[in-house]
């Protein structure tokens, strides 16, 4: 299983927001709707050995987390629009405990927390953590892990608390240039596969 999870600084975990302005109303949510496509859907199917997890921090103090399971996702089609207006109806509903991932339909699922949620559950789960970051290490050593985990930041950088909580990490570089996490997650998808 491959697991990502991006963080949207911006988007907001409760409310609404315009399908029209998904860079503005959504807090970026044009970003993390390419994230989702990236990670899960390849030409006439989707990824089913795939999870992303995208973490809505654009509300002070309320952040909430939506799971998108490839093993097990049906009814969400590859496009911005319709991945958002997902994640729109999501945030109009109230929020599950942190730690208890509710079902929304066949493989998306909400719950309250955060990144460092996502981080604990990650551990629990004896995965392999590894930050996408420029200014990482270029290095594929990584491949060799069997239960792989990627963190990766939106258009933003991480905050100083996200910093401490994910320095305990390697981080790892695809290039020397900084790259929109869309791409990053179809480059490791690449390396996966030709390891496969």
């Amino acid at each position: 299983m491959r697991r990502f999870a991006i963080v949207g600084h911006r988007a907001p975990s409760i409310g609404s927001f315009n399908l029209n302005d998904l860079s503005g109303s959504g807090g970026r949510m044009d970003v993390l709707a390419r994230a989702i496509n990236a990670a899960l859907f390849i030409s006439h199917g989707i990824r089913n050995d795939t999870e992303i997890i995208v973490h809505l921090n654009g509300i002070s103090g309320i952040s909430r987390r939506v799971k998108f399971d490839g093993n097990i996702l049906k009814g969400v089609h590859p496009d911005e629009r319709s991945i958002s207006g997902q994640i729109r109806s999501i945030i109009g509903k109230e929020m599950p405990p942190i730690g208890t991932f509710v079902s929304i339909s066949d493989g998306i699922s909400h719950s309250g927390g955060s990144l460092a949620d996502t981080i604990k559950e990650w551990k629990e789960l004896d995965l392999e953590i590894f930050i996408l970051d420029s200014e990482g290490e270029s290095t594929k050593e990584w491949i060799k892990s069997s239960e792989l985990a990627f963190v990766i930041s939106d258009d933003l950088d991480f905050t100083k608390e996200e910093n401490k909580l994910l320095s305990k990490f390697k981080k790892i570089s695809l290039g020397s240039n900084e790259l929109q996490g869309q791409a990053c997650i179809s480059i490791i998808h690449y390396i996966l596969d030709n390891q496969e």
